[in-house]
């Protein structure tokens, strides 16, 4: 069982940045996809970035193309997502996720096997 634990959130004005980092426990990170996503107050939640198992092929939702960075480091089991240039419109809980390797979209939710419990980001605008 992977237990997946998310930090490095909290306030920043706007133009600023944050770095997200998940740890994993429990198993590889190596042998799992990855990806963040994240849920704004009365929205549903939904996919920010992702790196795939082998080769580590990003993806990345276009609001945060050219501002986002998504990386990994599995020798020390742990997952990234550099933010810069934030906006207001980036305020959300952040998650991370881990999804056997298998065939299917890494934009969706419904193919994650594994979440952590979230990391709230705040950008003041």
């Amino acid at each position: 069982q992977v237990q997946l634990v998310e930090s490095g959130g909290g306030l920043v004005q706007a133009g600023g940045s944050l770095r997200l980092s998940c740890a994993a426990s429990g198993g590889t990170l190596s042998s799992y996809g990855m990806g963040w996503f994240r849920q704004a107050p009365g929205k549903e939640r939904e996919f920010v970035a992702a790196i795939t198992w082998i080769g580590g092929r990003t993806y990345y939702a276009d609001s945060v193309k050219g501002r986002f960075t998504i990386s990994r480091d599995n020798a020390k089991n742990t997952l990234y997502l550099q933010m810069n240039s934030l906006k207001a419109e980036d305020t959300a809980v952040y998650y991370c996720a881990a999804r056997r390797p298998h065939s299917g979209s890494y934009r969706s939710e419904n193919e994650y096997d594994y979440w952590g419990q979230g990391t709230q980001v705040t950008v003041s605008s």
